[in-house]
Formats: structure tokens, C-alpha cells, sequence
């Protein structure tokens, strides 16, 4: 049996040739700072440059290929077709379906050809020798895409000054082999998290870019002090400035990154600076009360396992994880969590504690008030389950307000570790659901407006999203696509629509004749959000089928449907209510239910009462007054199969996600009273609660 050779690419880098010979399995690493292959040796894991943080599945894939079987539970997928040595060929594909960071496998006969691992934002993979045309590599010969042709040299760690004299640590890293006199466009990456963290973006060095990683203010090596998205807008600005004034830089910056990571490109916008000329804007929370760190208007208390993990100079993930989050959640007064719940102050939590509501405090992190400044090409990744999802949608709706050219939005099936599974909590999204281009994306991204390369990247499709149900991809002009138009959906009941068992129906016109229903909400028992806190993920495609037997919750739902119907947008809820208390919690949520009675979120909104005119300037209520609220929904695609039916719950509780609401209309953070509310949602006549819902097919509720 003659030997087998195969490349390992790390997001189109070649990072090591293996020899399959037998039982044997050798490998040459490359060096990645010369891009000189080594010396051929026995295969011993780790072997640098290769490590366990970037790749991970490699072993499984190098024993998948040396036993020549792909796991039990590879489903094939489909035929793919392509060119080998002057020879067409067709090779099976293979997907891992259930999972985080899937390994995939193409299958020629009895023999595997490659594997592939999805890492979010970049992709390993394993391939023989000359089959590269009918795997992800075969996007990476784009002609006009740029070359892996330079090595990663170190230059050092800066401690770069900021405008008040503090220092931030920050490395260099640019391409090996260059002259004194050349320039290159940098990639910026500035985490909370550990500079050395963002080691999967040093890539970017290989294909011509400076990359530099920062330490923000008061982590890791930085000095000063750690206050979350307070300092960013003037660190990014400063950093921008000094990165443009190196001797090796070109005067042009791209940002990338993920979550906080992409919150300081916002905030790094907001500052105007020349400099930044693309931004790559991953699950990016939106401005303070909006979003991250609150939601609508509330702490989420889904964010104080990240806040425990922050709370020292170095992230600590695995200190999120605990058995007893509920407990801890239950400490009252809110202020004093960190104090009794894990014995231990949290400055930074202390100080959201005193600015509840929007202040000068806050407005120092809203990017929003200097919108005006921000014009930048912007890609967007999101998913429909993302945590800080808002914020993908606060500053898309911002830059499509301001009428902001190349602006690219790719939202998929995902929660905020976005791309790393096809299903969530036992949903299916099948093989589309993770997809291999993203590092390719980026790349032409970087290419067209950090190095003016002619690539055709303005002038594709501004949005592709994913839906749900139909676990399909589609591009459109504009989000919501074009094709879409609101469909009323009104509540209706005689009286008891409380539980799934109740009679509360959606109608598709309205009722005429009047009702009301009633639930009592106890905050010492509100209703559940389905969310585990230590998975910090904190909106997800639950059941909410026994959540839906609460007598405090109200149930609307459709007859079966005829056909199937597609929402694509962003929902909302009109409804008509009032509480005997000053203040209390709405919550609007929309499930897919299928035929077993199983009640799958797809989207929901939250409104504490006090915030419906305003975040700056609360408004307590009058008890007893009939108040029309407007309730936003996160964005969805999702085709309600027919069968399914369409279900709207309402309730105050959503425990988890946001602290209960005691209903007595004081400052939550050292509130310990409470106040049970009898709440009542009206509809019919003159006061038509009601869900509008962006439906993609116009006539499919006549």
C-alpha cells in the first residue's frame, strides 16, 4: 500500500503535511514564522505549531483517516464534484449533526479525503494532497484573494499611552520578511479576555496584514481600572491614532471580534477616527440599558456569571460554572449578590448598582449619542439565539437609519458562540446550519476595504440569513427582506385563556366583541426564562411546554395551520393592559408548536413598565390605568410548518433573564419588598392587543 499524504490548512494557512504509511503516521510542521517545513517526525500530540486551543479535532480526524471509518453518528449529506490530477471525481459528504465544533468528512469509496473542523471563525482542515478543489480550500484559490506567502514575526508588547497617561499592553505582530520601507493595513483586536486569546486572528499576518491584540483598560497587563464598556470609546480612538502612526502601518485598521470584543469596535466607531476603515462585528452587545449589560432596562441577572468570571485583573471562565446559581440569584438586596452569594465585592458591580437608570455614568458607553460619527463598512454575524442579539439589531436599524453603505449582515440558527453546532437544546437545524466560509468572508472583506483589492464584495447580497424550520440559507437587499409584510394576529378568549389549556385563541382579524383575562404575578414565584446560567448563553430555543401550564400565563394559539407560514423580521406586540401595582414586568413571547405539544421559543420581548416612555426618565404607573404598550421582539426567521400551530404567551415573570420585578416601583438594587399584582391584559373593540408578525408569504392567514 503506497503512503498517503495529507495538509493540514488552518484557515487556508498550511500548517503541516502528515504521512499516512501503514500504522505509521508522520509529520513535517511548519515553521510559522519562516514558512520552512521541518524535519519529518513521529506524530505526538501537541506538536507546535499545532496546539490543543486551535485544533482541537485534529487527532480525532488523524485516527479517523488511520482506521479509515468515519464515526457512528456521520450522516451523509450529499455528492460533491470536483477535479483530482486531470480526473473528475465525486466524494460523499459527511456531517457530525449533533454537537459543538463538528467534525465533517469527505468519503471517497472506502477512504476519507478530508476532514473539516468548524472553529467558529476559522476552519481546520485535513486533506489529501490534491483534493483541496472539492473542500472549503477550494474558495481559498480565489485568484485575487490574498496569499498565505508571509510568516508571523513577533515585534513585541507596547505599552501604548492613553489620552490620561495609562498604558495599555498591547502586541505586535507583523509579517516576517518585510523591508524597512514596507507598509501593510493592520487588524485590531482589543479584548477584555487576554490578548494571547485572539491567537485565532494572527492568521490575518500570514496574508499580508499587521495584526495587533490589546489588553483593554484594567485587564490582564493594561493599567488603570477595569469599569466594563466605560473607557472604550476613547482607548479605541487613541490606539487607532498610534497604531497609524507606526512605521509599518499604512494608516488603514479592521477590527474583528466576538461579543465584548465587538462592543469596543462600536464604541471605537463612535469616536469618527479616520483611520478605521472596516469593522467585522461578531454578537456584539448593543448600548447600556438597551442591551448589555442590562435588558430593557434591567441588570440581567443572566450576566452575573460573566460578572464573577470579570471580576479580577484575568478571566476566569471556569467560574461561571456552578450548581447553585438559583440560590445565589435569590440573594436580596440585588447590590449584595457578590457580597453573600460568593463572598467577595465586585467594584464594578457595586457601580451599576448606583447608575440603575441612564446617567452620565452610562452615557460615557453610548455609542448611540455619537451615531452621527459612525460610517464604516460593517459586516454583521449574529444569530437568531443570540444573548446580546439586540445590539446586532440596534446598530444595524442605526446604520440603515443613517443610510450607511457597505453594511453586510449574515445571521444564522445560533446561540452567541455562534457557527459551532447544527442543533440547540435537542433542535435540529440541519447540515446548512454551520457554514465553512466565514474565515473567507472576512478575508475579502479585509481585502476590498483595507487593501482596495477589486473583489465584488459591495456589490453582493447585503443580507443572508438563515430560517429556521426550512433550515435553509437566503439572501435578501435589506433586513427584513423585501418580500415581507406585517400580519396581524389578535388575542381573543372568553375570559380564561390562562395555561395551554385555557380557551385563548389568535384570530387573523379582529374580535369585535370585548375581554379581558387576569393572572396573578407573585415575584416570589414569576414565572421561568429557560436559560442555564452557567452555560452563559441566555436566549435559547426551549420547550416551554410546561412553563405554558402556569396559571400566570396567558396562552393565545392558532387553529393547526393549512400551510405553512414564514416569519422573517423582527415581531412585536401591541398590547392593551394594567396592574394594580406602580410598576410591574410584560413579557411577550412567540412558540412553534408541533403536533405533540411541544412549545419551542423562537423569539420574545420584555418591557418593565416604569421604562415604557423612556430609560432616562422612568414613568411609575397609575394603578388600575389601561396603558397601551409597544413590545420589539428579537429578530427570527422561522417557517411554522403546517400542522404547527402559532402560539403568543404573555406573563410577567422571566426569572433568569431578568431580575423579578417586585412590583413596588422602587430602585431595584436595594429594594427587599415585594408586591403581588393582579395584572390584566384586554382585547376586542377599542382595544386590540394584538402580535404583528413580519410574514414573509402575504396571503397565508386568509
Amino acid at each position: 500500500m503506497s503512503d498517503r499524504i495529507f495538509l493540514y490548512y488552518r484557515a487556508g494557512v498550511p500548517v503541516a503535511r502528515f504521512r499516512f504509511s501503514g500504522e505509521s503516521i508522520r509529520c513535517t510542521p511548519r515553521d510559522m514564522t519562516t514558512m520552512a517545513y521541518g524535519e519529518e517526525q513521529d506524530f505526538i500530540w501537541p506538536m507546535p505549531p499545532l496546539s490543543p486551543e486551535l485544533d482541537r479535532r485534529l487527532p480525532e480526524a488523524v485516527r479517523c483517516i488511520q482506521q479509515g471509518a468515519v464515526p457512528e453518528e456521520a450522516e451523509y449529506v450529499r455528492d460533491v464534484s470536483g477535479v483530482v490530477a486531470g480526473v473528475s471525481v465525486t466524494a460523499g459528504l459527511f456531517i457530525q449533526p449533533r454537537g459543538k465544533n463538528p467534525l465533517d468528512f469527505l468519503c471517497c469509496g472506502e477512504k476519507i479525503v478530508a476532514c473539516i473542523d468548524n472553529e467558529r471563525n476559522y476552519l481546520g482542515l485535513l486533506v489529501e494532497e490534491g483534493w483541496e478543489e472539492l473542500t472549503p480550500q477550494g474558495d481559498m484559490a480565489d485568484p485575487i484573494l490574498s496569499r498565505p506567502e508571509w510568516g508571523i514575526d513577533f515585534s513585541g508588547t507596547e505599552m501604548v499611552p492613553m489620552r490620561d497617561g495609562i498604558r495599555l499592553a498591547t502586541d505586535v505582530y507583523l509579517p516576517a520578511g518585510r523591508t524597512t520601507e514596507q507598509k501593510f493595513p493592520t487588524v485590531l483586536i482589543r479584548t477584555c479576555y487576554n490578548k494571547f486569546s485572539t491567537a485565532q486572528f494572527f492568521t490575518f499576518v500570514h496574508y499580508g496584514y499587521a495584526v495587533v491584540a490589546q489588553d483593554t483598560r484594567g485587564r490582564e497587563l493594561s493599567e488603570g481600572v477595569w469599569q466594563p464598556i466605560i473607557n472604550e470609546r476613547e482607548d479605541g480612538d487613541d490606539t487607532l491614532n498610534w497604531i497609524a502612526a507606526q512605521p509599518w502601518s499604512d494608516g488603514s485598521v479592521g477590527m474583528i471580534g466576538a461579543s465584548y470584543l465587538a462592543i469596543v469596535q462600536w464604541q471605537a466607531a463612535a469616536s469618527g477616527n479616520p483611520h478605521l476603515k472596516a469593522i467585522i462585528s461578531m454578537v456584539t452587545g448593543g448600548v447600556p440599558l438597551f442591551d448589555f449589560p442590562h435588558r430593557s432596562g434591567v441588570l440581567s441577572p443572566g450576566t452575573i456569571a460573566w460578572v464573577v468570571s470579570m471580576r479580577k485583573r484575568s478571566f476566569a471562565p471556569d467560574d461561571m460554572e456552578r450548581t447553585d446559581w438559583e440560590q445565589v440569584l435569590k440573594t436580596r438586596p440585588i447590590r449584595q449578590i457578590p457580597a453573600q452569594g460568593i463572598g467577595e465585592e465586585i467594584p464594578f458591580w457595586n457601580e451599576w448598582m448606583d447608575h440603575e437608570y441612564y446617567d452620565g455614568y452610562w452615557h460615557r458607553a453610548n455609542f448611540l449619542a455619537h451615531q452621527q460619527r459612525i460610517n464604516v463598512p460593517a459586516m454583521y454575524i449574529s444569530g437568531w439565539y443570540d444573548d446580546v442579539g439586540p445590539g446586532s439589531m440596534q446598530v444595524w436599524d442605526m446604520n440603515k437609519r443613517n443610510a450607511r453603505a457597505n453594511q453586510k449582515l449574515i445571521c444564522g440558527a445560533w446561540q452567541h458562540k455562534m457557527n459551532v453546532s447544527r442543533d440547540i437544546h435537542g433542535n435540529d437545524y440541519g447540515p446548512e446550519a454551520v457554514r465553512y466560509d466565514m474565515f473567507f468572508r472576512y478575508l475579502r472583506w479585509y481585502d476590498h476595504f483595507l487593501k482596495g483589492v477589486e473583489n465584488g464584495v459591495e456589490r453582493e447580497a447585503p443580507v443572508e440569513y438563515f430560517t429556521i424550520g426550512e433550515n435553509r440559507w437566503h439572501t435578501a437587499n435589506t433586513w427584513p427582506p423585501e418580500k415581507v409584510s406585517d400580519r396581524e394576529l389578535y388575542l381573543s378568549s372568553r375570559g380564561s385563556a390562562n395555561t395551554s389549556g385555557g380557551d385563548g385563541r389568535l384570530l387573523p382579524a379582529p374580535p369585535k366583541e370585548t375581554g379581558e383575562d387576569h393572572y396573578v404575578y407573585d415575584p416570589m414565584d414569576p414565572a421561568p426564562f429557560l436559560i442555564d446560567i452557567s452555560e452563559n448563553e441566555c436566549l435559547v430555543p426551549e420547550n416551554y411546554r410546561e412553563v405554558e401550564r402556569r396559571s400566570d400565563v396567558l396562552v393565545y394559539t392558532t387553529g393547526p395551520l393549512e400551510r405553512s407560514v414564514t416569519i422573517s423580521g423582527e415581531p412585536v406586540a401591541i398590547l392593551y393592559a394594567a396592574t394594580d401595582a406602580r410598576d410591574t414586568d410584560w413579557v411577550v413571547r412567540i412558540t412553534d408548536v408541533d403536533g405533540d405539544g411541544n412549545a419551542i421559543r423562537m423569539c420574545d420581548g420584555i418591557l418593565r413598565a416604569r421604562f415604557r416612555k423612556s430609560f432616562i426618565e422612568p414613568s411609575l404607573l397609575l394603578p388600575g390605568e389601561v396603558v397601551r404598550y409597544k413590545i420589539p421582539m428579537t429578530w427570527i426567521s422561522n417557517r411554522f410548518a403546517a400542522g404547527h400551530r402559532i402560539r403568543v404567551e404573555i406573563t410577567s415573570g422571566a426569572d433568569n433573564s431578568v431580575f423579578p420585578n417586585s412590583n413596588t416601583g422602587h430602585p431595584i438594587a436595594d429594594d427587599l419588598s415585594v408586591q403581588i399584582a393582579k395584572q390584566t391584559v384586554f382585547h376586542g373593540g377599542r382595544r386590540q392587543s394584538r402580535v404583528i408578525l413580519p410574514v414573509v408569504e402575504s396571503d397565508a392567514f386568509s
